[in-house]
């Protein structure tokens, strides 16, 4: 067990630019850091350093032991302008006194502090808001108390994306831990003006996806374009492994390497260029809204493209995933509400939870932050047709196997591995043979 905890406290302390795939910085449906975390590992000595102090920050910021309030929440939204509505919406409807601490706005300092609140057993803390890397680290090692029965019942739990609940907040004995926040879909994005230039008026299958590919690329353009610095292409590398039917924690299966060949192929054709490999989404952006690239995968509403006078149905939007295989299949990543197991007031928070799962609750938090609602029964009724994203958010839902990205406890070693690998093997420094093999070593390696 001690062996483990440290794992865990030294993968979070490393955490910083995994969370390239948290939404990006575009992702307006996102909470405060767009879902994002911070976009190097730097100085991740100094936050562990300064996680030692969790505890004794949190227990002096609570308040809570003078009994003035019902539960303490740890959370990010603070710093929204609407919070303060939001949580007295929260109070009003739940009858509940609750006390706030702000959770650091540095993404390592913040998940060393977290992890040190839950392993060390702290009680000063009932709720916190965790991302999807936190619950891939956080979900099998009892610090966070399972819902079904009380919160994510059978009733509720089949509104959100099953495989999204299945794969992200689900632990090994089938308890979930976690009310998703909200839904922000790894959405296909388009360049109308390049689709109509091109001549193609279908993308639905890998057929037609290839058509474009060759009609769209060419003098400095590219049919397709990606954000593949190595801590960002883990979202790619799975996108394309999932449309194939593969599976990104098995290397044996065949329609793994049929993806991988498939990348390949678009680098050694021309479809998409190789330097590339340097980009993070705030580099492959602007190269989108300069007419670049053709069609991308990218997390949010597309601020930045919007911004950039290139967000529209006749310019930059969202588009349906393409059909590689049997299904259709996406990527959807939230933060979750989860109650800490050391909790001492814990038929409080039961009671907040409850209602950050329910429609009234969902509503408020859309209203509030701009969070797309992560059950799709509330989405349908709260978001406005005039939402430009509520059609292909609904046909996301509604027609796509929706999943949560693949990580593993060590999630940030993970990524960073094989993103390194995937980068030697579009530069043709590795065979297939000896990717798949390296990569199936990392899935055991770091799944501890």
């Amino acid at each position: 067990m001690k062996k483990k905890l440290v794992s865990i406290l030294l993968s979070a302390a490393l955490t910083g630019s995994l969370l390239a795939g948290c939404g990006g910085a575009d992702n307006t449906a996102a909470p405060a850091e767009g879902g994002t975390e911070a976009q190097s590992d730097g100085g991740a000595a100094e936050d562990a350093a300064a996680g030692e102090g969790a505890a004794d920050d949190a227990a002096a910021e609570s308040g809570s032991k003078d009994g003035a309030y019902d539960l303490t929440l740890y959370t990010i939204n603070s710093t929204d302008e609407d919070f303060p509505d939001w949580l007295a919406n929260v109070e009003g409807a739940t009858g509940l006194k609750i006390n706030v601490i702000a959770a650091p706005t540095d993404s390592d300092t913040r998940q060393q502090k977290i992890t040190t609140i839950l392993s060390t057993g702290d009680a000063n803390v009932d709720i916190l808001e965790i991302n999807d890397e936190m619950s891939a680290s956080f979900k099998n090692s009892g610090w966070l108390e399972g819902l079904n029965d009380t919160v994510m019942t059978e009733d509720i739990r089949g509104e959100f994306p099953q495989g999204y609940v299945a794969d992200m907040i689900t632990d090994k004995n089938g308890q979930i831990i976690g009310v998703p926040g909200y839904s922000g879909y790894l959405a296909f994005w388009v360049n109308q003006q390049i689709l109509d230039e091109a001549g193609i008026t279908s993308m639905d299958t890998k057929e037609d996806f290839v058509k474009y590919l060759e009609a769209a690329s060419g003098d400095g353009r590219y049919g397709y374009g990606g954000s593949w610095e190595k801590t960002y292409v883990f979202n790619e590398i799975a996108q394309f492994v999932n449309m194939f039917g593969g599976d990104y924690l098995d290397w044996t299966n065949p329609a793994n390497r049929e993806a991988m060949e498939f990348i390949h192929e678009m680098v050694e054709k021309g479809y998409t260029p190789i330097d590339q490999i340097a980009d993070k989404y705030e580099q492959m952006n602007p190269k989108f809204n300069d007419g670049k690239y053709g069609s991308l995968f990218m997390w949010g509403l597309g601020t930045d493209y919007d911004k950039a006078g290139m967000l529209g149905a006749d310019k930059i939007h969202m588009a349906m995933v393409p059909q590689f295989s049997d299904q259709k299949y996406i990527f959807t990543d939230s933060w979750s509400y989860v109650l800490n197991t050391a909790s001492q007031n814990k038929e409080a928070a039961v009671k907040f939870l409850q209602y950050m799962a329910s429609e009234e609750g969902m509503k408020a938090s859309y209203e509030a932050f701009d969070r797309y609602p992560a059950r799709r029964d509330v989405a349908e009724k709260v978001v406005p047709d005039t939402d430009p994203a509520k059609e292909m958010y609904s046909r996301y839902a509604n027609e796509c196997v929706v999943k949560g990205r693949p990580m593993l406890p060590q999630t940030m070693e993970f990524i960073s591995a094989m993103g390194t690998i995937f980068q030697s093997y579009v530069k043709d420094e590795m065979t297939l043979d000896e990717f798949c093999t390296k990569a199936q070593e990392y899935v055991e390696t770091y799944n501890q």
